[in-house]
């Protein structure tokens, strides 16, 4: 990439991180009814109610990464902008490396980000199967977990390569999700995790 190629790339992410900043003051301060997310997926905006097999799932799977971690590196619901056009996401769990501090404007970086677990909703399933996994793919998380309870399964991404997964290890509900050749390096039980 020149010199110039680089420069352009920067105005680029800058005025897309601009934008999603404008987007999510202009959501704040709409009357989004508690307990509903919001997130901007591809430069549209998702506003999804928390269902309480959805929270239950992001529950289990939060405390088994904070149990390992501490909870200084969990998070859950909090913007994360990452590659593509206008992809402010939030994750349901993000892992983000020991040594990662905010960006001058308070945003986590995509860079270090080490671990997304996604649980599916009906409304925005095709984002987290799609767009979602391609952006995670593009920023090279090293894993992505989707929970799926309607479908009482898992997908496991690992190992991004040329913006893309390859093939998940699929795992139902009840079984162990063996992590320990990751980054993450933990066994996350599914036994609790409830279908819908």
């Amino acid at each position: 990439m020149t010199v110039l190629e680089d420069r352009i790339a920067m105005a680029d992410t800058d005025a897309c991180t601009q934008r999603l900043d404008d987007w999510f003051e202009r959501l704040e301060r709409m009357p989004v009814p508690e307990g509903f997310r919001v997130e901007i997926v591809g430069g549209n905006v998702f506003m999804t109610p928390q269902r309480n097999t959805h929270w239950q799932i992001i529950f289990h799977i939060a405390g088994a990464v904070a149990e390992k971690y501490g909870m200084d590196r969990v998070f859950s619901d909090v913007r994360i902008d990452f590659p593509g056009h206008e992809n402010g996401f939030c994750p349901d769990v993000a892992l983000l490396k020991d040594s990662a501090k905010p960006d001058g404007g308070g945003h986590w970086r995509h860079q270090d980000v080490e671990f997304v677990a996604e649980v599916v909703s009906r409304g925005t399933a095709a984002n987290d199967y799609g767009p979602k996994r391609t952006a995670y793919a593009v920023a090279e998380v090293p894993v992505y977990v989707i929970a799926d309870p309607y479908q009482g399964r898992c997908l496991v991404y690992t190992d991004p390569k040329d913006g893309d997964y390859a093939e998940p290890a699929k795992v139902d509900f009840g079984t162990d999700i063996d992590l320990t050749g990751t980054v993450v390096d933990l066994v996350l039980k599914t036994g609790a995790f409830p279908r819908d």
